[in-house]
C-alpha cells in the first residue's frame, strides 16, 4: 500500500497536477478507517487508497477539494457523539448508522510556478537563475537557447508556437526579447490558455508591438491582460532587481482568489461518477454508493444509511435538488 501510495503521489507531482493526501490519524470503532490508512484525492474526485467508506470518504473529498483551492492543510473529525470544538478542526457530525468516529489530515499538494521565459536577454537570464532558486520549474525559448545561456533552466526549446502539453496548469510566461521577434513570440504567447503574460519593454516599445498584435486580431480584451512594463513596480534598475519585480509579481498573482487558473484544470463536477448527496452535500461516487434509489424518474445516491432514511422520510425537502443534479 506505503509504496503504491508513494509511487501515485511522485506520478501527480512529476506530472505537476494538483492532488491532496489524505491520512486517518485516529479512530474510535467501529469506523473503517484506522490510523495510517491513507489516499490520494485527485481534483475530479478520485480517491486512490483508502481511508474509510460511507460518510467518511465523501467529507474527505469534499474537504480535500476545498483543501486544493485554498492551498490550506485541514484536520477533519467525524463523529456521531459531538461536535469537535477544538480551535483548527473542522467537525461534522457522522450520520451512518454503524457508528464510529474517524480524524482525518488532509494535506494539499500544488504544483509549483512554471516559468516560461521566451527570449534570451540578460533579464531573462537572471530571471531562469532566480526562479530555479525557488524551486520552480523555468523552461527558455529562444533561437539560441541552450545550457549556456540558460544553464538552470530545465527546458530549452525553439521558438515556435506553443503546444498546450508543454503548459501546465500553473505556467507564467515572460517575453523578454530586447527586439528579437517581440511581435511573433508575444503573439504565440497572447494565443495560449495562459492568463498571466508579461512583456518586458518600455512603454514606446510595447505600444509599437500591440499595433501589429491589433492588426493580427489579438482582441483587446487579450491585450489588455499584458502585464508591461513587467513586474512590481520597486523602481528596479539592473536586470536581477526587475527579475525580481517579475518574480513579485507572479507571486501576488497566485495569491489572488480572484484570478483565474492559467489553464483548465479538472473539478470533481466534471467527474461523470460523482453525485453530490441532497441530504447532507457530500460528494458520493455513484459506482461505490451504499445506497441508489429511484425519485421521479432521477437517480439519487447516498454515502449512508441515515441520509438514505432522511430523503425517505421528507423527499419534497430535497426534490429541487434531485432536480438540478439530473
Amino acid at each position: 500500500m506505503s509504496d503504491t501510495f508513494f509511487q501515485q503521489a511522485r506520478e501527480f507531482q512529476n506530472s505537476h497536477t494538483p492532488f491532496a493526501t489524505a491520512y486517518v490519524v485516529n479512530r474510535k470503532v467501529p469506523s473503517s478507517g484506522k490510523p495510517g490508512d491513507k489516499a490520494i484525492i485527485t481534483q475530479t474526485g478520485e480517491v486512490k487508497g483508502w481511508i474509510g467508506g460511507g460518510c467518511t470518504r465523501g467529507i474527505v473529498v469534499k474537504e480535500a477539494q476545498e483543501a486544493m483551492r485554498e492551498g490550506k492543510a485541514r484536520l477533519v473529525s467525524i463523529s456521531p457523539d459531538h461536535k469537535d470544538e477544538r480551535s483548527g478542526v473542522i467537525s461534522y457530525h457522522m450520520t451512518c448508522h454503524s457508528g464510529g468516529s474517524v480524524e482525518v489530515y488532509i494535506d494539499p499538494v500544488l504544483p509549483k510556478p512554471h516559468i516560461f521565459i521566451m527570449g534570451r536577454s540578460h533579464v531573462g537570464m537572471a530571471l531562469a537563475k532566480l526562479s530555479s532558486a525557488m524551486g520552480y520549474q523555468v523552461s527558455a525559448m529562444a533561437a539560441d537557447a541552450d545550457k549556456v545561456s540558460y544553464p538552470t533552466a530545465n527546458h530549452h526549446l525553439q521558438p515556435g508556437k506553443l503546444e498546450e502539453d508543454v503548459l501546465t496548469p500553473n505556467t507564467f510566461i515572460v517575453v523578454c526579447t530586447q527586439g528579437e521577434q517581440d511581435e511573433i513570440l508575444l503573439e504565440n504567447a497572447l494565443r495560449s490558455p495562459v492568463p498571466y503574460v508579461a512583456f518586458v519593454a518600455s512603454r514606446r516599445k510595447a505600444n509599437a508591438v500591440f499595433k501589429y498584435l491589433r492588426e493580427v486580431k489579438i482582441p483587446i480584451e487579450r491585450l489588455q491582460q499584458i502585464k508591461t512594463p513587467a513586474g512590481l513596480d520597486i523602481n528596479a534598475k539592473t536586470s536581477e532587481e526587475v527579475a525580481i519585480s517579475i518574480l513579485a509579481q507572479i507571486v501576488q498573482v497566485m495569491r489572488d482568489d480572484t484570478q483565474e487558473a492559467a489553464a483548465p484544470v479538472p473539478t470533481m463536477e466534471q467527474n461523470p461518477d460523482i453525485y453530490i448527496n441532497p441530504v447532507c452535500g457530500v460528494p458520493v461516487q455513484k459506482s461505490t454508493a451504499k445506497h441508489t434509489i429511484d425519485y421521479e424518474g432521477h437517480n439519487v445516491y447516498f454515502c449512508c444509511d441515515g441520509c438514505k432514511v432522511s430523503f425517505e422520510n421528507n423527499p419534497e425537502a430535497y426534490a429541487e435538488k434531485v432536480i438540478a443534479a439530473g
